[in-house]
């Protein structure tokens, strides 16, 4: 039996108290990376060899950037006083990020002579000792070659979210993600275990490892905060159901690593998203997604961030995204939930450069009114693209299918695609199948605040960049076939007027008034076996024509 649940996932987060009055955790920029023991000449020393062969492929030179903080400028921070704790790390950023109970040890840090500068980012207090453990050099685990199962697919209850950016042909082409991975940024991904999906990538051999960056916070209740957002964003894009559910990458590989402390929200969570996505850059993910983002700090006011820090450039998470997509990531960022607020503008890192931020549309095509607005405040368009994120089908734990309104969810199901796209198109750099995906977009030649470029349409960047003669420019897709009661055609235009579908004998059977909806569906129950001709209409009279078995 299919268990069901409704309910909201709300952006990024929740508020629930400060911890200090004070900051207790200090983001320390350090000057430079002097007589490291880590070289250029030997990046397996701090990137996989995965992530090696992808900078050899597409030319992506290993620089001082790529650098690990310097261990001996670690170990002095630290030694300073024993309270001391190491809470998060930056190579691009060069940064340290310590818990500090003693404030009037912050001097005394900042002089030592590689110190250029001191940010207080939080007031947490430590439950106990932290958890932390080093990941600037994650070693990925050793993969078989097993591939899923590559029966008929039936989505089920996610029809509708990969139908809308045309992502099944894709799928039928032969591209549900094999060999790209997938690093998922999140907020905890409690219950995942329990999941089908999970065991799937477990027994294939493609789950890449579990990552955690969180100390032990206090939560308000007195525990450690878990969080079940990332096993609901993942299921969106690894779910592998037939007739249930099935995702927009289901042969993909996956990373889950743990950025995002949910009992409260504190300027730190960006040095975490920051440590983060250079670890899935180590690990040589090709697409991540991040159904997280930054707008307001109420536990931390006094890092609250205002329009004008929405360029890109401001927030350390959005530098780091940025680079991220320079160096060969695919970057899918949720665009925020704040449509409907006083601040309606999209989420850091949303506004980075070269990366896809994600607003939330529904099954009609039409925005949601919870999705973030852009453009940036330097004037970039914003979202970049727009998905499925009103109703959008997912599991929680023990394989609860649900049903979620979200940028979240809006994110994931595009990400998935993403990785589709490029594993079928692997000439291509990550920002040049990017720019693909914005031109793809229904609203490419006039982009707007809500949408965007608008709804990215997958197969038809796929087709139109690998020479399939045979596609349908004006974007008609029609599945499954052969058909046995329900006929699917999607149009991401949305143009499509009426369809008039005709027997072998060229006799009109069944026509169907459509009336400019995205996604078409028509009973042919009624219809005897046999092959079918079917026409399209559109609003300025142009028709398509399509086949199809019964």
């Amino acid at each position: 039996m299919i268990k069901k649940l409704y309910f909201l996932i709300l952006s990024c987060g929740m508020s629930f108290a400060i911890f200090a009055q004070n900051p207790t955790c200090y983001r320390i920029y350090l000057s430079d990376k002097n007589n490291s023991p880590y070289s250029i000449e030997n990046p397996s020393e701090y990137l996989s060899q995965r992530a090696i062969d992808k900078r050899i492929r597409f030319n992506i030179p290993v620089t001082e950037q790529d650098l690990p903080v310097n261990p001996q400028y670690k170990q002095q921070i630290l030694a300073q006083e024993p309270l001391i704790q190491l809470l998060s790390v930056s190579k691009w950023m060069n940064t340290v990020t310590i818990y500090c109970p003693d404030s009037t040890i912050v001097p005394q840090i900042l002089n030592l002579p590689f110190v250029d500068s001191i940010k207080a980012v939080g007031n947490y207090i430590l439950y106990d000792a932290p958890v932390y453990q080093s990941l600037e050099n994650p070693v990925p685990m050793v993969h078989s070659s097993s591939n899923p199962s590559k029966e008929a697919i039936d989505y089920g209850n996610g029809l509708a979210q990969i139908a809308l950016l045309n992502g099944i042909p894709l799928h039928e082409d032969g591209f549900l993600g094999e060999g790209m991975l997938i690093a998922v940024l999140d907020g905890g991904f409690l219950g995942i275990e329990t999941t089908t999906f999970y065991q799937q990538l477990v027994n294939e051999g493609r789950f890449f490892g579990h990552y955690s960056l969180m100390p032990n916070f206090v939560d308000t209740i007195g525990g450690i905060s878990q969080e079940v957002h990332g096993t609901i964003v993942t299921s969106a894009i690894a779910a592998n159901t037939n007739g249930e559910l099935v995702g927009t990458a289901p042969g993909a590989s996956y990373a889950l690593i743990h950025t995002e402390w949910v009992g409260s929200e504190e300027m730190i969570e960006e040095d975490f998203w920051a440590n983060g996505a250079e670890i899935a850059d180590s690990l040589g993910a090709d697409v991540i997604n991040s159904s997280l983002g930054y707008r307001m700090f109420p536990d931390f006011p006094q890092s609250d961030i205002t329009y004008a820090n929405m360029d890109g450039v401001h927030g350390i998470a959005s530098r780091c995204a940025t680079i991220l997509g320079q160096k060969g990531v695919i970057v899918c960022v949720a665009a925020g939930n704040d449509g409907n607020g006083e601040f309606y503008y999209v989420n850091r890192p949303g506004d980075a450069f070269d990366i896809l931020c994600v607003g939330a549309c529904r099954s009609d095509s039409t925005i949601a009114e919870f999705s973030s607005h852009g453009p940036s405040y330097d004037g970039r368009v914003k979202p970049d693209i727009t998905s499925m994120g009103v109703q959008t089908a997912c599991y929680h734990p023990n394989d609860m299918l649900a049903y979620a309104n979200g940028t979240s969810l809006a994110t994931p199901v595009a990400a998935g695609l993403c990785a589709c796209l490029w594993q079928a198109m692997p000439q291509y750099t990550s920002t040049e199948i990017m720019q693909m995906i914005r031109e793809s977009g229904h609203l490419y030649n006039n982009p707007n605040p809500d949408f965007g470029y608008g709804i990215p349409n997958f197969y038809k960047v796929y087709a139109s960049h690998v020479g399939i003669n045979d596609y349908n420019p004006l974007n008609i897709s029609v599945y499954p076939n052969p058909v046995t009661d329900k006929l699917i055609l999607t149009n991401t235009d949305g143009n499509i007027q009426s369809v008039s579908i005709y027997n072998a004998a060229c006799q009109l059977v069944l026509q169907h008034a459509v009336n400019g909806n995205p996604l078409i569906e028509i009973n042919v129950t009624s219809l005897p076996e046999g092959f079918y001709v079917g026409t399209a209409t559109m609003k300025d009279n142009q028709k398509a024509t399509f086949k199809f078995v019964k």
